[in-house]
């Protein structure tokens, strides 16, 4: 199993580079191949961007996307880069939803403790209010995040939102409770503890499609 673990739990500080484009869904189907053929991240990253095989506007913005796709793959199994070759649309949401939350500790955490624990509790109304709250106390053991100008807490927030939308996990203000496919949630069930942890579901395989 190839899968790094690359968040910023490492080291203690958030990493909170992740507004280079929202979920990445599109890109990852055209990545995934290209490692799981040659096996090299770096050479993934190299080819993607050289060849603009993600249709970036520029030569810059195609690197860094091709970078960033990379950095969040690279914390799926070879398993789960597999399955999202022949995935549905829904499976894939799941699946870059979870990479995400892997890669970046404060997505993952927001996803926790605030994502599913609204679902868990019945309250699935979700707004920015919920987002600032959550960066006003993680600021308490973060200090990074009170140094973060407004604006670009602001970014983050739409990106972490449109990550959510895009992976079919809030519709308007409303969570959305994910029905995962088996083989999905035999993945995640493969991390322990279980990366279901991070989706607005149960933990009973009841909740499997």
């Amino acid at each position: 199993m190839h899968r790094m673990r690359v968040t910023s739990q490492m080291h203690g500080r958030y990493a909170l580079s992740f507004t280079s484009g929202a979920l990445l869904t599109r890109e990852a189907v055209i990545a995934a191949p290209l490692y799981l053929d040659i096996r090299d991240w770096r050479a993934v990253r190299d080819q993607l961007g050289a060849d603009n095989l993600l249709q970036a506007r520029t030569a810059s913005s195609g690197f860094r996307l091709a970078r960033e796709v990379a950095q969040r793959l690279a914390v799926l199994t070879d398993a789960e880069l597999a399955l999202l070759g022949d995935a549905s649309p829904s499976e894939r949401g799941h699946l870059m939803w979870i990479a995400a939350c892997r890669r970046y500790a404060f997505i993952g955490d927001f996803a926790e403790e605030v994502v599913r624990e609204r679902f868990l509790l019945l309250t699935p109304a979700l707004g920015y209010e919920d987002f600032e709250s959550f960066v006003r106390g993680k600021a308490l053991w973060h200090p990074e995040l009170a140094e973060v100008k407004d604006s670009t807490l602001r970014k983050l927030r739409s990106t972490v939102f449109q990550m959510l939308a895009e992976a079919g996990l809030l519709v308007g203000d409303e969570i959305v409770h994910a029905l995962l496919s088996e083989r999905v949630r035999d993945a995640l069930d493969a991390q322990v503890p279980s990366d279901v942890r991070f989706l607005p579901t149960r933990d009973s395989k009841e909740d499997t499609l």
